[in-house]
This record gives structure tokens, C-alpha cells and sequence, in this order.
């Protein structure tokens, strides 16, 4: 039997609460209600400032016992709280027993009589101490403190509550449940929301189809390394071929066929006896051992991303709508809402083909991302990381197959190697600029366009325009700025991009003369995120004059915040012989700005607007745009 995966609502629109409609039940092996004021109150504020839709607030894990109440595995501490909470607004007209702890008198008291040992007298409470849970009342006190302290509107809370949604998972009839609690301690955490997906994507799917699914899945689930390396070797071999470097979806049903896994053993069960794959942090997994090769986003984003190329090729175009951001806490709500809503030729998407079509894009897109999408790359536990853009190869035959990486081929039909090296080099000096102007991963949406690009014919024989489409991509803001900034005068409200794609562009000069003594042949993109001026706005204990244009374009630079503050306030001549190291290794327009520096006067008068023309001229080139004379 199938997994039954619902949404709940906390409060529906008839003030109904999930509490009347089912009853539920504390197990034994579960312990007793012990969330603290750090836990209730982050609950509180988590409901109360959200401003979405729906909030998604977690996943319950229950099986339906023969009395038909649900018997709650994972996910009583919330249930609880939620009790109290809704017992405190006041949506508690759902009678006795709706929540129980099982052979727990104390716990069922307090519970059933909450409202009124919360409210009375302290003759009343005294009275029944014995009878009491202690930690209950503390937890509904602590509601009720939260709520006075923090002058929290009931109705708006209440008008919250009601687009709140818990999914509520049950498990198949005669799974082992004590063995599951105990998979779940072990765990120590609740389902991520990419696990509720893949169970959702899983329910209309038939056995073979639900197997692979399974499969390709997790292999893709995990964003270390190339996604090849986490299959078995055996599907290795049909999905990739003996060279394990090319993808062959038609090899995708006949890995359905091998497949011998029953349906029971595709339940949810099986999603959490399977260790969760956090987001590795520098280079490490979950396990803290070095990885060599990091991805620059998560899994929930990689779906995202997959999800808007999906819809863009597979669906009908004015059928759907998913935000542009990625948000991966909507994750399951803009699913939902493309599964619900769209349509193919005409024709409402079924599910079983949403998710059989939407597997296969997802491996697709992985195998794209890995070999074209930038990594970070660590070759031993000293280094740092460096930008990688590599595909996998395999020397040796049969069982004596062994991978190794290769930079990756951006050229044309059988090009040779020395001659795409240096467009291989450009692209990944492109992609970096981009992954260091748009750190946050809700907003790279420049991996969208590029999996599209690569998505609509993989089989390119001609990858020497992907320069030109990525870079495209990269001159979108500052074709923007030129426009229509008519004085270029934004200080630190300069985009990010629109200096690092200026950096790139005197990257690409390295080779000329003017710059050789710059070594700009040895820069490379790192997270300087702070816009700087070169003569400060604020010069130091005023010891020389202010200047009322420090925020022209030709005054700016971008640097690590983390560089010292004192940086700031110095003059450029200053700032040239302090920091003389640091500038070195600094941004490309830094290197310029401090070369052409000769004294503060001079910078001020001549230097800085001769500097910013050059500048400007160059995105202007890049544009297609008239040039300053």
C-alpha cells in the first residue's frame, strides 16, 4: 500500500482545527512534552512574521492504528506545542482526548483540562498538582508570556494560523515502528522538504518506475562531486555509457526493468533510513571528510532551477507560474502548484507523467550541471578551493575503470585540445564573476539560463558560442548601468556585477602590454563584496581634505569586507604604500586605481576622471554603445 501524504492545515477557514478532525496519540516510546521557551517562542515568531501565502511549517510522520487514531512517530514535540498554542488563542472547542499521551494520566489531565488550570486560581491549580504535567503548563505559560511581552495581535495571529500547512505522512500498514523511531532518533531531524517531494513524486508512479525514480534520485540528491560516481557501477555503465561520460536517456527504461525493489520498500520509511545530505560548508561533507569537488548550490535550489527548465520545455506556457525567486522554503508549494496547475498541449499534466518526464530532466540537468556549471575544486586539506570547470573521463578498461577530470571541452567537433583551452578558461573567468556578484543562491538565476541553453540540445557539436550566451548573461546589468546612469555616480550602491564584469573585461587584456606589470595573467574571482572608495568619504582623523564626488564611478572598487577598516578612511597614496600586498591580490580596477595613484591631489584632479572614461569605455565596447571621447 502506498504512502498517504496530506497537507493539514493548523486552522482552516470554518475555525476548524486538525484537532477536530482527527484524534492523535502519543506512543510510550516517545518522550514526554519537553520544548523550552527557545523552541515555543521560535515557533511563535516563525508564524507570526511570515508574509507568503502559505507557510510550511514541517512534516508529522503517523501510522493509523485499527481504532483510527493516529499514532504520531515523528513530529509531537510541534503537535503539541501547537496544541497549547491554539488552546491559548482560543480554537479549543474540539472536546476531550483529541490529543493523548499513551499511559501517561498526568500528560491526559493536563491536556483535557488545560484551558482552566492555565486560567484559575491558584487554590485550583494547587489542588490538582498531582495530577498535573508540569511541563505543559510551563509551556503554555510560556505562550502566554511571549505573547504580552512581544504585543502580539491575536487576530493577526489567528489570520496567520489559518495558512499554515503541516504535511501529515502516514506510513504503509506493518511497518516496523519501533525500528522506525528508532531510525528517527538516530537521525535527530525532520524530513527537508525535498524528501516530502520525492514521496509525493513517487505516489503515482508504478513499481519499476517508483525503483528508478528512487535511485536517480538520491544519486542526484547528493551535490559533492559528479553525479556518474553515485550510482552503482552497473547503472553507471547503462546510464552513461562504458566511457561514463555521456548521458543516454533512452538507456532510462530499461534501468526500470532491472529493478526488483518492492513497494513497501519505497516508503517514506525508506527516505529516512537514508542519512540526510546536508549542504557541505568549504569543501567538507557531511561526515567532515574533504570532498574534491563542492557544488556552489544546494539540492533544494538545484531542484528549482531544474523545475523552471522542466516547465520551460515540457509545459504549456501561460499554464503555470513559479516566482523568480528561488526560494527553497516554497519549495514544495511552487511544485504543487505547477503539478496542480499544469498543462500539455492543452491537456491537464497527469501526475505519473509529471513525474517519470521530471526524473529524467533532473538527471539530465545534473549531468549538465557537473560537467558545464562551475565547482569548487579541493585538491588537498591545505588549500582553499579553486573555480573548476571539469568533466569526468575514464582510463583503464573493464573492471580496472578508474575516473579522472579533464577541463572541460567548450570547442568545437573534434577541435584540439590546446586550441579550446583558453575559451575553457574564459568561461569559467565568466561564471565566477557571476557566482561572486550573486551570492545569495535564491537569485543565480544565471544557472537557469545556462542549463537551458545547454538543456535544449546537449549534443552540440559546436560549444564555442557558450561563451558568448554566458557572457550575455553577465553584461545584462551592466548594459543596464550604462543606460541609465547618466552620471555613474551610485557610490556603494554600484552592482556588484557590474564591477566584477569589469574586472573580467580587463582580465581579458592581460596579455597587453599596459598591463603586464600588473600581473592581471594571475587574478581570479573571490567574494570581495564590499564596494570601496578609493579616496575615502571619510578621511581619517581629517587630516586631509574631503572630496564631494567620492561616489563617481571612477573613485570605486570592490574589496573584502573583512580587509581592515582603517582601509577606508586613508587617502589613495596612503592606501598605495600601507596596503601595497593586500591591492595586489586585489580586485583588477584596484591594481589600476593604485598604479595610476601619484599623490591625493593628482588622483582627485586628473587621474581618477581620466580612469573612469577608460572604464566606462570598456563596458561600453562590451555593449555595443558609443564611447566617451
Amino acid at each position: 500500500m502506498d504512502n498517504k501524504i496530506i497537507s493539514l492545515s493548523i486552522l482552516d477557514d470554518s475555525d476548524k482545527t486538525l484537532f477536530d478532525k482527527d484524534k492523535y496519540i502519543i506512543p510510550l516510546y516517545q518522550r514526554a512534552f519537553a520544548w523550552s521557551d527557545k523552541e515555543i517562542c521560535q515557533l511563535i515568531d516563525d508564524i507570526n512574521d511570515f508574509t507568503a501565502a502559505h507557510y510550511y511549517l514541517g512534516s508529522l510522520i503517523v501510522n493509523l492504528n485499527k481504532d483510527g487514531v493516529y499514532e504520531v512517530i515523528d513530529g509531537q514535540q510541534r503537535l503539541t506545542a501547537l496544541f497549547l498554542l491554539l488552546d491559548f488563542v482560543g480554537k479549543n472547542d474540539w472536546g476531550a482526548g483529541r490529543l493523548s499521551y499513551e499511559c501517561r494520566e498526568r500528560s491526559n489531565f493536563t491536556l483535557n483540562n488545560l484551558s482552566q488550570l492555565s486560567n484559575n486560581t491558584l487554590e485550583v491549580y494547587l489542588a490538582n498538582t498531582e495530577k498535573i504535567e508540569q511541563a505543559l503548563i510551563d509551556g503554555r505559560k510560556i505562550i502566554s508570556d511571549k505573547f504580552s511581552s512581544d504585543k502580539i495581535d491575536k487576530d493577526q495571529f489567528i489570520a496567520n494560523l489559518k495558512k499554515v500547512i503541516l504535511y501529515r505522512i502516514e506510513v504503509p500498514p506493518h511497518t516496523d515502528l519501533n525500528r522506525y523511531f528508532e531510525i528517527m532518533n538516530v537521525r535527530g531531524e525532520q524530513l527537508e522538504q525535498h524528501d516530502i517531494l520525492k514521496a509525493k513524486l513517487m505516489e503515482p508512479l508504478d513499481e519499476e518506475s517508483r525503483a528508478t525514480f528512487a535511485i536517480v534520485w538520491d544519486a542526484c540528491r547528493d551535490m559533492t562531486g559528479y553525479v556518474q560516481m553515485h550510482f552503482q557501477k552497473d547503472d553507471r555503465e547503462t546510464l552513461f555509457c562504458s566511457g561514463w561520460d555521456w548521458l543516454d536517456l533512452d538507456k532510462y527504461d530499461s534501468l526500470c526493468k532491472k529493478k526488483d525493489i518492492t513497494l513497501t520498500s519505497l516508503s517514506v520509511v525508506d527516505i529516512i533510513k537514508q542519512d540526510t545530505l546536508p549542504y557541505t560548508i568549504e569543501g567538507y561533507d557531511e561526515s567532515g571528510t574533504r570532498v574534491r569537488f563542492d557544488s556552489i548550490i544546494g539540492f533544494t535550489h538545484f531542484l528549482l532551477h531544474v523545475l523552471k527548465v522542466f516547465a520551460s520545455i515540457e509545459l504549456d506556457k501561460d499554464s503555470y507560474s513559479i516566482p523568480e525567486l528561488l526560494d527553497d522554503k516554497k519549495l514544495l508549494e511552487i511544485f504543487t502548484s505547477v503539478i496542480n496547475s499544469a498543462k500539455q498541449n492543452d491537456r491537464q499534466v497527469d501526475k505519473k507523467d509529471f513525474s517519470k518526464a521530471f526524473i529524467k530532466c533532473l538527471l539530465k540537468c545534473r549531468f549538465l550541471f557537473d560537467k558545464y556549471i562551475i565547482k569548487r575544486e579541493y585538491k588537498n586539506e591545505d588549500e582553499d578551493g579553486d573555480w573548476s570547470l571539469k568533466e569526468l573521463k575514464v582510463s583503464g578498461a573493464k573492471s580496472q575503470k578508474k575516473p579522472y577530470y579533464k577541463d572541460t571541452c567548450f570547442g568545437e567537433h573534434n577541435e584540439w585540445e590546446k586550441t579550446y583551452a583558453p575559451r575553457t578558461r574564459i568561461n569559467l573567468m565568466l561564471q565566477a564573476c557571476m557566482r561572486v556578484s550573486y551570492t545569495s543562491p535564491k537569485i543565480m538565476h544565471w544557472i537557469t539560463k545556462l542549463l537551458l541553453w545547454l538543456y535544449v540540445d546537449n549534443n552540440r557539436q559546436n560549444l564555442s558560442s557558450f561563451q558568448d550566451h554566458t557572457e550575455n548573461i553577465a553584461k545584462e546589468a551592466a548594459n543596464s548601468f550604462i543606460k541609465n546612469n547618466a552620471n555613474y555616480r551610485l557610490g556603494v550602491n554600484t552592482p556588484h556585477i557590474v564591477l566584477n564584469y569589469l574586472d573580467y573585461l580587463l582580465w581579458t587584456k592581460r596579455n597587453e602590454e599596459e598591463y603586464q606589470n600588473l600581473k592581471f595573467d594571475q587574478f581570479s574571482f573571490e567574494f570581495r563584496n564590499s564596494v570601496e572608495h578609493w579616496y575615502p568619504q571619510h578621511p581619517s582623523e581629517q587630516s586631509f581634505a574631503t572630496w564631494n564626488d567620492v561616489d563617481r564611478f571612477g573613485n570605486l572598487c570592490i574589496i573584502q569586507r573583512n580587509i581592515n577598516s582603517k582601509f577606508s578612511n586613508l587617502s589613495p597614496a596612503s592606501k598605495k604604500n600601507t596596503y601595497g600586498q593586500m591591492i595586489e591580490k586585489g580586485s583588477l580596477k584596484l591594481r589600476l586605481m593604485s598604479a595610476l595613484t601619484k599623490d591625493d591631489a593628482e588622483w582627485k584632479n586628473t587621474a581618477c576622471e581620466e580612469h573612469e572614461t577608460e572604464m566606462l569605455n570598456l563596458l561600453k565596447n562590451a555593449c555595443n554603445m558609443p564611447t566617451i571621447p
